[in-house]
C-alpha cells in the first residue's frame, strides 16, 4: 500500500488566494485626464515669437528722419572719421567666447590682415554734410594726407563698394612692413605714389617685369587683365588727373604719356596698365558685402520691414548670454542663460563685426533709413 506524505495542517497560518482581477490602487491623480507628451502647440510658439518681436505686427510711428548716427558719432572731420571707421569695425572678443584657441587666433589674424580702408559713403554717414565733406576729402587728397582708391567692378556710387579712402601714412606703413618686397623696390614704389597724386592707374612700364610681378604678388598692384574678368569694364573708372607724372621720370622709365595712362591695355600689346590696390582688399569687400546682406535679412524678418534699433541689435548679436545680473545668476544656478557668441553668425561668418558699424555702412549705401518713432527710440526701415 503506497504511502502519501503530506504536510500537516498548521493552525493560524493561511495564505489568501490572489483574486483573478487585481483591483488598481487609487491614485490622487486618477481623476485627471491623461495626456501623452508631445511637441509644444503652434499657439504656444506663436505666443513666444510674438513676445520676442512685439513690433512685428504693424508699422512703427514715423515722426521724421532721425540724426541718431551723426549725433552719437565721436568724429568732427574726415581724418577722425577714417580712424573711427578703422577702429570700430569689430567688437572685442568676449571672455566666454565659446571658441577654441585655433578659432580665436584665426579671427584675430583675419582682422589684422584687413586693409585700413573706409568707404566714402560711410564717411558721409558719420558727418552728414555732403558738400563740406567732399570738399575736405579733395583738399586732403590734394595735400597728400589721404589717398582715394577706386576698385573697378565694385560700383562707384553710394551703394557700391569700390570708392574707398585710406590715410597715406597707413598706406606707406603697409608698404614698408611688407615682407614680400625688397627695400629698393619699396622706395621706388613710394616715390611713384608721391608723384602720381590722385591717379589710380599707372603704366606697367614704370617698373621692370620682375618688379611688377613682386608688387602684384604683394597685393599693391592689380593687372588690368584680371580686372577685365569682372562684371565691369575699365571704362567705369573715373577720369582722374594724371599730369603729375614728370616727363623726365616718364622718359627714364619708358612710361606712357599722360593721355595713355589708364587706357585699355588691349590698345597696346607691349605694356599693360596696372591699378593701385592694397593687400586683402578682396576679403575686405566681401566681408563688407556679407555684413550688409545679413543686416538686411534680419530687418526683413519683420512683416513691415522696419524695427526699432535696439531690437535689430538683439537680432544681430543673437540669443547670447550676457554679463547682466539675471544672466549671471542663471549661470550660477546651472540654468540656460543663452548660447555662446562663437555659435552665432556674427562670429562664424562676420568675425565679430560691430552692429553699429554695419548699420552705418548700410545707411550710407542707401539700403536702410533711420527714423524717429517717439516712443521706442530710433527705428530702422529697409528701402
Amino acid at each position: 500500500m503506497p504511502l502519501r506524505v503530506t504536510s500537516a495542517p498548521v493552525s493560524g497560518i493561511r495564505k489568501n488566494r490572489k483574486p483573478a482581477t487585481p483591483r488598481p490602487r487609487a491614485s490622487p491623480f486618477a481623476a485627471h485626464a491623461r495626456r501623452k507628451p508631445s511637441a509644444p502647440s503652434s499657439s504656444g510658439i506663436s505666443k513666444i515669437s510674438s513676445e520676442q518681436d512685439e513690433y512685428e505686427q504693424g508699422p512703427l510711428p514715423d515722426l521724421g528722419p532721425s540724426r541718431y548716427i551723426p549725433e552719437t558719432a565721436p568724429v568732427t572731420d574726415v581724418v577722425e572719421a577714417l580712424q573711427y571707421i578703422r577702429n570700430s569695425m569689430f567688437e572685442d572678443l568676449p571672455r566666454r567666447a565659446g571658441m577654441n584657441s585655433t578659432r580665436i587666433a584665426e579671427i584675430l589674424n583675419f582682422r589684422r590682415s584687413l586693409p585700413p580702408l573706409a568707404s566714402v559713403a560711410h564717411v558721409h554717414t558719420l558727418l552728414e554734410a555732403p558738400t563740406k565733406v567732399e570738399k575736405e576729402i579733395m583738399e586732403l587728397v590734394r595735400a597728400g594726407r589721404v589717398r582715394r582708391l577706386i576698385v573697378p567692378g565694385r560700383g562707384n556710387d553710394a551703394a557700391g563698394l569700390g570708392d574707398c579712402l585710406v590715410l597715406s601714412e597707413e598706406w606707406d606703413r603697409l608698404v614698408l612692413d611688407s615682407p614680400a618686397l625688397e627695400a629698393p623696390l619699396k622706395e621706388k614704389f613710394l616715390a611713384l605714389l608721391g608723384r602720381i597724386g590722385n591717379t589710380c592707374a599707372i603704366p606697367g612700364a614704370a617698373f621692370t617685369p620682375p618688379e611688377c610681378m613682386a608688387l602684384v604678388r604683394a597685393g599693391f598692384l592689380v593687372s588690368s587683365s584680371s580686372l577685365a574678368k569682372g562684371s565691369s569694364s575699365l571704362a567705369s573708372l573715373p577720369i582722374l588727373p594724371t599730369t603729375s607724372i614728370t616727363p623726365a621720370s616718364a622718359s627714364r622709365s619708358g612710361a606712357y604719356p599722360p593721355h595713355e595712362v589708364g587706357a585699355n591695355p588691349r590698345s597696346s600689346s607691349t605694356t599693360a596698365t596696372l591699378f593701385l590696390s592694397l593687400p586683402n582688399t578682396g576679403p575686405y569687400l566681401r566681408l563688407l558685402s556679407a555684413g550688409r546682406s545679413h543686416l538686411l535679412s534680419l530687418l526683413k524678418r519683420s512683416s513691415s520691414n522696419e524695427v526699432p534699433v535696439y531690437l535689430l541689435r538683439d537680432r544681430w548679436d543673437g540669443a547670447v548670454e550676457s554679463e547682466k545680473s539675471f544672466s549671471v545668476a542663471k549661470r550660477v544656478r546651472g540654468e540656460f542663460s543663452g548660447i555662446l557668441p562663437g555659435r552665432t553668425k556674427k562670429y562664424k561668418d562676420l568675425y565679430g563685426m560691430n552692429f553699429r558699424w554695419a548699420l552705418e555702412e548700410a545707411l550710407g549705401a542707401g539700403l536702410v533709413e533711420i527714423f524717429d518713432t517717439g516712443s521706442v527710440g530710433p527705428g530702422v526701415r529697409c528701402l
